[in-house]
């Protein structure tokens, strides 16, 4: 079983997130994917942030007829700020043994990921897929060198399949003490299709009272103009 964790503010969920998630669980054969807002972004100022019960509202609805994708309120529910460490870690304890997590992030968000609370054990605990945007010009290398630097010195490129993967078995390093023996996942990349949607151009969109109609499914539509969010 291969499965997906992905988070977000969700400040509205729009078909751009719905369709690169899509991508990812069929490029990647993920049996599911949980998409997860969160209550507290730590990483984030809140501007106009809808209540999390609303985001998560509109997440639910918006992917309720798609197979395999899951609304999560893992995040909504527990105090605090969401830090992406405990959601890993919820999900490890409540999955089968040989579920395969992959945490699913864009790459602006993994070149902050040193900020991240406990960091270092994310790598140990899950794979994760980075979605790489059409547009960005960071290339393999720049993630190879970004984890080596932040991570472990023993991640390294695998061309052949888009990975960066730790190789901690290597003889000389483990002997120069530069490669501690741990068990850190693979990284993969992911080149997903730009999708000109944000839900910043969204929020903007009903505050000039312009239309949002194809950004956002028509559920989540419904439910923005009924509560009267980003006005």
């Amino acid at each position: 079983m291969n499965v997906g964790l992905f988070g977000g503010t969700f400040n509205p969920i729009h078909q751009g997130h719905i369709e690169v998630i899509t991508y990812v669980k069929s490029t990647f054969k993920l049996n599911a994917v949980h998409i997860i807002p969160s209550a507290i972004p730590p990483h984030k100022t809140p501007v106009n942030l809808a209540p999390a019960k609303e985001r998560f509202e509109m997440v639910q609805q918006a992917v309720a007829n798609i197979p395999g994708l899951i609304a999560s309120d893992i995040e909504t529910l527990r105090k605090g700020k969401s830090f992406s460490i405990d959601t890993i870690k919820y999900f490890k304890n409540i999955m089968e043994e040989n579920t395969r997590l992959y945490f699913v992030m864009g790459s602006d968000a993994f070149f902050d990921i040193n900020t991240w609370k406990n960091s270092i054990e994310i790598f140990r605990l899950t794979n994760i897929i980075v979605m790489q945007r059409a547009g960005d010009t960071r290339k393999l290398k720049d993630i190879e060198l970004f984890m080596q630097k932040t991570i472990s010195p023993c991640y390294e490129i695998s061309q052949s399949d888009n990975t960066i993967k730790y190789h901690y078995l290597k003889a000389e390093k483990i002997l120069k003490n530069s490669c501690p023996n741990h068990d850190f996942k693979t990284v993969h990349i992911c080149y997903v299709p730009e999708i000109p949607i944000s839900s910043t151009m969204i929020r903007d969109k009903i505050k000039a009272h312009q239309s949002i109609e194809g950004f956002v499914p028509p559920v989540v539509k419904s439910i923005i103009y009924e509560k009267k969010l980003y006005l």
